[in-house]
Order: C-alpha cells, then structure tokens, then sequence
C-alpha cells in the first residue's frame, strides 16, 4: 500500500464522517422541535384541562351567581416568569423556543425590568 492510497482513505473517512456529523446535526434539530412541541402541547393541555375544571364549576353554580374572575396586576409578568421557570424563552429573540443552554441573559434582563 503505497502513500497515495492511504491518503485516499484517510480523505474517505473524512468525507463520512463530515456527513454523519451534519445527519447527527440535522437529527438534533428535529429532537429540538419535537421537544418543543411535547411542551407547548403539554402546557396546552393543562390550561385546557383547568378551562374544562372552570366550566364544570361555573355550570354547576346557580344562575346569577357565576361571574368571570378579574386578572390579577401582575398577572401577565407571573405568566411570563412561568413559562421561563418552564424551560422557554420569553425575550423578544427567541420567544417561546425551548431553552436548551441554561439561562439566557436577554430573557433575564427582560423578567428584571
């Protein structure tokens, strides 16, 4: 085995494992957006199981008695504290993607204003 051909396997080998790491790439970005999805239509299922626990209470009050709760000041920002403690960005930059590197100092200066 001559130089040249050594050479042309170590290339070879280069070349694969250049489109693994893009595949493994592509797959950790799918892995992303499905854990991301899992969330919000987790969440989406909670606000609707406690939307269906809030009608099941209106509808078995009796008539005149049922009103709609006012928010609460402050209700908004302990919402969007929420979703932050829950794993999401709620910065203008990446609002609502899943964070996946820890805190994130646009969303931290955000909750601090």
């Amino acid at each position: 085995m001559d130089k040249q051909d050594i050479f042309g396997q170590i290339d070879g080998i280069e070349e694969r494992m250049g489109a693994t790491y893009a595949e493994l790439g592509a797959l950790k970005k799918q892995i992303i957006n499905l854990i991301e999805e899992n969330k919000r239509l987790s969440i989406e299922n909670q606000q609707l199981r406690k939307l269906i626990r809030q009608e099941e209470t209106i509808v078995d009050q009796p008539v005149g008695e049922a009103e709609e709760p006012l928010p609460l000041p402050g209700a908004g920002y302990d919402n969007l504290t929420r979703l932050y403690n829950e794993g999401f960005h709620i910065c203008n930059v990446y609002y609502g993607h899943l964070r996946t590197e820890g805190d994130c100092l646009f969303c931290l200066s955000f909750l601090n204003k």
